[in-house]
C-alpha cells in the first residue's frame, strides 16, 4: 500500500503539515512516511554546495533527533497509524520528488522557522510541479466540515482535479463546490453592456461548460451535495475568497492558465501562497481510471 509522505524541517508550518498528513493517513488507512532531507542543492552555476564535514555531522545529528521527536509525537497523536521516519542525504527537492514516485499523496508545508535553513524539507513551486503524485501544501486552517472547492476551467486537464475533488469530498463526507469563472476580454464594453448585464447567452454557455465537466460525477457520487458556481471574474480572486470557508482546495496540474512546462501558472501560484486552507494539486495519470469510469 502506497504511503502518505510528508516532508518536515523543524518549522511550525512543516509540523502542522505532518499533523495534517497523519490524520489523512489514518482516514485513508495507509502508512505514513515522515521524510527529512539533510542535504544541500546546487551551490550555484551547476556546482554542488560543499560544507565542512564537522558541520554536516552536527546537522545530521540534530536532524535525526528532531525527526525521531516528530515521529513519536505523531504516533502519540494518531495511534494505529504505521509511521516510518526516513532521513535522506539528498537535497529537499530531490528527496521529496523521489519519494513522490511511490506515494499516494505528498504533503508539504511552506518554508519558515528558525531551523529551516539548517534542516531542509520545505517545498518550492518546482517540487509541486514535478512531483509524481498528488501534492497537498498545508497552509491556513482546514475548516472541519467545510466543503472541498475545485476550480474548473473547461479544459480536459481539469478532469483530474474534478475526479480528485469528488474523491476527497466522499472520503471526508463533506459537500463539493465546483467553481467556473470567465472573463469577457472587454466584449461587454464593446457591446455597450455593463459588467453585471453580460449577455445571457454567453453566461448560459459558460454555465454549460461546468455542467458538461461535472457530467458523470454526480451519478457516481450521488450522496455528495454539489454547489455549482459560475461567475464572471478572475479564477484566482474567486478561489481565494472560497478558500476562507473550505476544508480543501483542489487544482488541476495544467489548464488554460495553469502550468507552463514545469512552472506554475499565476492562479496556482497565488493559491499556493495565499489560500486560507490546504491546497491539493492533482495529477492526471493518477486519476485516469476514475475519469474513464465516470464517463
Amino acid at each position: 500500500m502506497k504511503p502518505v509522505v510528508v516532508g518536515v524541517d523543524g518549522s511550525a508550518t512543516a509540523t502542522a503539515a505532518a499533523q495534517w498528513a497523519a490524520r489523512e493517513a489514518k482516514l485513508r488507512h495507509t502508512p505514513l512516511t515522515v521524510l527529512m532531507a539533510s542535504g544541500f542543492g546546487d551551490g550555484g552555476f551547476g556546482a554542488k554546495a560543499h560544507t565542512p564535514v564537522a558541520w554536516r555531522e552536527t546537522k545530521e545529528t540534530l536532524a535525526g533527533q528532531l525527526l525521531r521527536t516528530i515521529r513519536d509525537d505523531l504516533a502519540a497523536a494518531e495511534p494505529g497509524v504505521r509511521i516510518t521516519a526516513e532521513m535522506s542525504p539528498a537535497d529537499p527537492e530531490t528527496a521529496l520528488r523521489h519519494a513522490s514516485g511511490d506515494a499516494c499523496l505528498l504533503v508539504l508545508g511552506k518554508p519558515t522557522g528558525t531551523l529551516s535553513g539548517l534542516l531542509a524539507g520545505s517545498p518550492d513551486l518546482d517540487l509541486v510541479a514535478r512531483a509524481q503524485c498528488p501534492v497537498v501544501v498545508v497552509r491556513g486552517q482546514s475548516r472541519e466540515g467545510g466543503p472541498v472547492v475545485v476550480g474548473v476551467d473547461g479544459s480536459p486537464f481539469s478532469e483530474a482535479a474534478i475526479a480528485q475533488a469528488f474523491e476527497e469530498a466522499s472520503l471526508h463526507e463533506v459537500s463539493l463546490v465546483a467553481l467556473h469563472t470567465w472573463l469577457d476580454g472587454g466584449a461587454s464594453r464593446l457591446c455597450g453592456e455593463e459588467r453585471g448585464d453580460f449577455p445571457a447567452a454567453i453566461r448560459e454557455a459558460e454555465r454549460q461548460v461546468l455542467v458538461e465537466r461535472l457530467a458523470g460525477w454526480r451519478e457516481r457520487y450521488p450522496d455528495i451535495p454539489v454547489e455549482r458556481v459560475v461567475e464572471q471574474d478572475r479564477p484566482r480572486d474567486r478561489l481565494l475568497d472560497r478558500s476562507a470557508d473550505a476544508s480543501l482546495m483542489v487544482l488541476g496540474s495544467r489548464g488554460r492558465g495553469g502550468f507552463t512546462g514545469m512552472v506554475l501558472g499565476s492562479t496556482s501560484h497565488a493559491l499556493l501562497h495565499h489560500a486560507a486552507c490546504p491546497v491539493l494539486v492533482s495529477r492526471p495519470h493518477t486519476t485516469e481510471s476514475r475519469i474513464a469510469e465516470a464517463r
